[in-house]
């Protein structure tokens, strides 16, 4: 099974809501949608799903056109942040409404909805109406729906967010593995690039309704092709430094200057990106050195958030830890050069970072 995009865009009066965009998915995967709220996520699903027609472009199933065709003649499945139940129904007959829909028999149904349900731990509530569990149980209840259909295509929309810490962290380890034994086509979006990289599969970046860049995920995340995709692929964004390469230097602000990095490159002018994660408050061996100011401190546990200004520029450290800090004051942060990535003036991403490269 395929689900092809061809230049699909779509337009609502004057505004782009999605640029034309080409994508092609593959039965069996999980493909992940990452972008922040109105990046164009839900849009580019509900095309997907039918319930939108694009604008220009077409949608291919298996090769076959079917941009103009029915949500409801199509064996899709899709899974919204804000669950669906029926609410006069118990949660077995739920989970069983698509399959009674589909004609299949009473033994049928009560073999999946039951093991539908061991898998999203609702065993116990089969017999208890909607209205009677938690969100999260009721979120289970309507991804169990979903799930249970088998279809084709399966879009989910955010589906974990409201569930608790520990049954998100506990389905998102069971989701590809269960995705994988489908043999269907799963589309997830979320906002957070670590639910991304959990997921694994392909990953499609979105921002303001362009698809930035679609593949493996684990090397979108570690080469992304431009800025735009490595802010939207880091959490908090990426840090970035503009500099001016001259020789064997790169110099930045009144009269700071590091050694070049990025490998032979052209004299001109750059910017460097590195994520919070590589800023540190200890020197290393062979570490770059940056004379910043401390503005605010967040903790959050076992980590502290550092937002300092350096020059114009404001940068977000993520350092293990709690730390005793004073906002106003100076605050040397210190950068492994091999976690710099090199970006050209346009934004395209001209020299991974080496330690990216080596992974």
């Amino acid at each position: 099974m395929t689900l092809e995009l061809k230049g699909v865009s779509h337009v609502v009066g004057a505004q782009t809501h999605i640029h034309p965009t080409d994508l092609t998915l593959e039965n069996s995967t999980m493909n992940v949608l990452l972008g922040p709220t109105s990046s164009g996520k839900t849009t580019l699903m509900r095309l997907m799903a039918g319930l939108d027609a694009p604008t220009q472009g077409r949608i291919l199933w298996n090769g076959q056109d079917v941009t103009g065709v029915r949500v409801q003649d199509r064996k899709i499945a899709m899974v919204y942040q804000q669950f669906i139940n029926y609410p006069a129904m118990t949660v077995y007959d739920n989970i069983a409404s698509p399959l009674r829909l589909l004609g299949l028999d009473r033994a049928g149904i009560d073999a999946r909805v039951r093991a539908t349900a061991e898998m999203m731990r609702l065993t116990p509530m089969l017999d208890r109406k909607p209205l009677e569990l938690s969100g999260g149980q009721q979120q289970r209840c309507a991804l169990a729906r979903a799930l249970v259909k088998n279809a084709g295509l399966v879009l989910l929309d955010e589906p974990l967010a409201n569930l608790d810490y520990k049954l998100r962290e506990e389905l998102r380890a069971e989701i590809p593995r269960i995705f994988a034994e489908s043999g269907s086509i799963f589309v997830y979006a979320t906002t957070e690039p670590e639910e991304a990289l959990l997921l694994g599969g392909r990953c499609a970046t979105l921002w303001e309704g362009r698809v930035t860049q679609f593949g493996p995920t684990a090397q979108v995340y570690r080469n992304p092709q431009d800025t735009t995709t490595a802010r939207v692929f880091s959490d908090p964004p990426m840090n970035f430094l503009t500099v001016d390469k001259r020789g064997d230097r790169m110099h930045f602000g009144q009269a700071a200057s590091m050694p070049a990095v990025g490998g032979d490159l052209a004299d001109g002018t750059y910017q460097l990106g590195f994520r919070p994660n590589h800023l540190s408050l200890e020197p290393g061996p062979g570490t770059i050195t940056f004379d910043t100011t401390l503005s605010v401190m967040e903790i959050t546990g076992s980590e502290t958030f550092v937002h300092v200004a350096h020059g114009n520029a404001r940068w977000v450290g993520l350092i293990h830890g709690i730390r005793q800090l004073t906002p106003g004051q100076p605050l040397p942060v210190h950068l492994d050069p091999s976690r710099i990535y090199v970006f050209g003036q346009g934004g395209a991403l001209v020299a991974s970072a080496p330690y990216a490269e080596a992974a």
